[in-house]
């Protein structure tokens, strides 16, 4: 038997499939500006500040460098910039810090002063929160660098055996495809300084914007499931008082 009013069903059969047409199709888009586009990232640890701080929510654009989609033009990794990347040690997580060194800089520290290929290098960016050389051994390692004469307590021993092959007259020379970085928080920043240089192959892209930033948050990432509940209730109940309306939608530089 036909259909008592054919046109009815065609049309809404014709409306579903529209639907789920573009679902797919915002679903791929989205996927692929995940993948290749941008990504989010959140700020965990003091050691980009002031640049970036504890509870900044960036949008890092992949693209920049040429990792998500090698066929477009791209730029060169350059000193200063602020990069996204794999840890070295542990690949699973992500860094983000200041390039300070690139393949073939030679590059040293004078109490706290950065020197590369000779020349001492001015840096608005960085803080600093104790004075130069304090009596703290590892202060010393951490100020004046290269130090192959002292370990500091949370060195990586690999890189500890690396450096002494890649310092020469006082100066470590960034070998060819790695990077040397550094945190803004020059004092407080577990870096290259104490785990070595980043291969070019780890780094993911440049932070772009800050998208939200929060501020009086916990960070801990070994919270119950109650706990969490309890955070994301409060993140939507206070979302105003929260967030650092000064420092959302800025760019990154």
């Amino acid at each position: 038997m036909d259909s008592p009013h054919p046109r009815i069903v065609s049309t809404l059969g014709s409306d579903v499939i529209g639907s789920l047409q573009s679902l797919v199709g915002t679903v791929v888009i989205a996927v692929f500006v995940i993948t290749f586009v941008v990504q989010a990232f959140q700020i965990p640890s003091e050691s980009m500040e002031n640049t970036l701080l504890v509870g900044d929510y960036l949008l890092v654009n992949k693209l920049c460098y040429g990792k998500g989609l090698p066929v477009l033009p791209y730029q060169k990794i350059a000193r200063g910039d602020i990069v996204v990347f794999h840890y070295p040690v542990d690949p699973k997580q992500h860094f983000v810090k200041r390039v300070i060194g690139v393949p073939g800089d030679r590059l040293r520290m004078i109490s706290k002063k950065l020197w590369i290929n000779g020349k001492p290098i001015d840096e608005p960016y960085v803080r600093f929160l104790e004075p130069p050389n304090g009596r703290d051994p590892s202060s010393l390692f951490r100020d004046n660098f290269p130090r192959l004469d002292l370990y500091a307590i949370n060195m990586d021993g690999k890189w500890l055996l690396e450096m002494r092959k890649l310092v020469e007259d006082g100066q470590l020379i960034v070998p060819e495809g790695h990077y040397f970085v550094m945190g803004d928080n020059r004092d407080d920043s577990q870096d290259s300084r104490y785990w070595g240089f980043v291969p070019r192959e780890n780094i993911i892209g440049r932070p772009l914007l800050i998208y939200w930033s929060v501020q009086d948050w916990d960070h801990t990432s070994s919270l119950t499931f109650l706990d969490r509940v309890y955070r994301v209730a409060y993140v939507v109940t206070h979302v105003f008082q929260i967030t650092r309306w000064n420092r959302t939608l800025r760019l990154v530089h």
